[in-house]
């Protein structure tokens, strides 16, 4: 068993984080949680980088951890770095420095399981990159266009459609109250098209004539999959309209799973699916940091104990 912590990089409302260091602390493992939003206020770092490798210790105000031997890192969902105090010019070199001094310091711990590696979250959460990993690995997709083009989203529009728009990324926006929102997935018409789309790269795929939507988990070894029924588009804009059951993948998913994963060198990714009225299961995507410990009292499934069995290593 690997005697070091578990360090757990997350920002302060993380329900997800909660329950996995409750678990862990139940088990006896120790824990070092830290937001690297917090550095460098109240998060220090000192490491030393020799012949022999790379020494030296992470301090919180309550914790230390000894950089040589950390058990394993869950990257969750930190803040980004702030240095209110200083001037533009200055506060931009500051921030700089401490994403590669600090970022590039716990993404270099010797023998430590990343779930997931920043560097590796950050290749797979390229949208673009993701679909054509899952093209290779073995999924269906629905076609599915990247352009900045107006005509080519017309074209696309009117030979493939009914057609949704997608961000590629999802940035929070505030309205009008200052209330923060997301882009949501929709559908759009050829119509609807005009010059703004020459504005920026945008995502444009078909719609799938879809009997429900499975969320897979997989967590190390473990695959979690669920059903997820609602009369809606995009079922995260209303959780009270989902009923949920747990199902097993067809032959080939588990497979295509294990690859695409392997791809990007994840441990973990929370997987949507769309399952068309003939039952064939079409790729969504795969978010290298999704949420799920929802889905545990929903469905019974035991996800926080099999992530707690990752990060404490326990097979290791």
């Amino acid at each position: 068993m690997h005697p070091g912590p578990v360090l757990v990089v997350t920002n302060l409302d993380d329900p997800t984080t909660d329950l996995v260091i409750d678990e862990l602390h139940d088990r006896g493992v120790p824990v070092v949680r830290f937001d690297s939003g917090d550095f460098p206020a109240t998060l220090s770092v000192a490491a030393t980088l020799t012949s022999d490798g790379l020494t030296g210790t992470l301090t919180t105000p309550s914790r230390t951890a000894d950089l040589g031997h950390v058990r394993s890192l869950y990257y969750r969902r930190p803040s980004g770095f702030t240095f209110p105090h200083l001037d533009e010019q200055t506060a931009r070199f500051a921030v700089a420095q401490a994403r590669y001094g600090l970022g590039g310091v716990i993404a270099a711990l010797p023998g430590c399981l990343y779930v997931n590696h920043p560097h590796r979250i950050g290749d797979a959460e390229f949208k673009p990159s993701g679909l054509a990993t899952a093209v290779a690995a073995g999924f269906q997709l629905p076609p599915t266009l990247i352009t900045s083009a107006p005509d080519a989203a017309k074209s696309f529009i009117k030979r493939y459609g009914p057609v949704i728009y997608k961000p590629l990324s999802a940035p929070l926006y505030r309205d009008e109250n200052g209330v923060s929102c997301t882009v949501k997935v929709a559908e759009v018409t050829a119509d609807e098209i005009n010059g703004a789309v020459s504005g920026t790269a945008h995502l444009f795929q078909q719609r799938i004539d879809k009997a429900t939507d499975i969320r897979v988990t997989v967590i190390g070894d473990q695959v979690f999959a669920v059903r997820i029924d609602s009369d809606l588009l995009d079922w995260r804009t209303d959780y009270s309209r989902i009923t949920y059951s747990v199902v097993k993948p067809p032959p080939g998913i588990a497979k295509a799973l294990r690859t695409y994963l392997a791809h990007f060198r994840l441990v973990f990714g929370a997987f949507d699916f769309a399952v068309d009225r003939e039952g064939q299961w079409w790729f969504l995507e795969c978010n290298p940091s999704g949420q799920w410990a929802w889905l545990e009292p929903e469905t019974g499934l035991p996800m926080v104990a099999a992530m707690a069995d990752l990060l404490e290593r326990k097979s290791a």
